[in-house]
């Protein structure tokens, strides 16, 4: 992932990703900030909780408004004949790029916390 750094001081970010329909937390993933010059991200934890890191961990984001999105939220579902690993997505694939997730977060000094809602998977039934 390409990382630019901005000037001045950065504001310290965390937050928690759960599901919409029983608010339980989102296991495993990245969650990624970005501009058009910039971009972090915090990984989740199986709590749901992440910190925001743009050089290393927890060392914040510059202030402005950010495009939010989430990558690597899978669960392994099984292997192929030769070992590979299955993934099953655990999310809705609309909250996996910034151009469809339509999640954004104005940071200010004053952000702390930042709870973030999405939608499960939901595999299209065989006909």
């Amino acid at each position: 992932m390409l990382v630019l750094t901005g000037c001045g001081n950065k504001v310290s970010l965390k937050g928690r990703v759960v599901y919409s329909d029983d608010q339980s937390p989102v296991p495993a993933g990245s969650v990624c900030f970005e501009t058009d010059t910039y971009v972090a991200r915090g990984t989740l934890k199986p709590d749901g909780t992440f910190v925001v890191g743009s050089l290393r961990e927890n060392d914040g984001l510059p202030t402005g408004t950010y495009r939010v999105y989430i990558v690597g939220a899978e669960k392994v579902i099984g292997h192929t004949g030769d070992g590979m690993e299955l993934f099953e997505p655990l999310i809705d694939n609309k909250y996996t790029k910034s151009s469809t997730s339509e999640i954004t977060i104005d940071l200010t000094r004053s952000t702390k916390d930042f709870l973030i809602t999405v939608d499960r998977y939901q595999p299209e039934k065989r006909r």
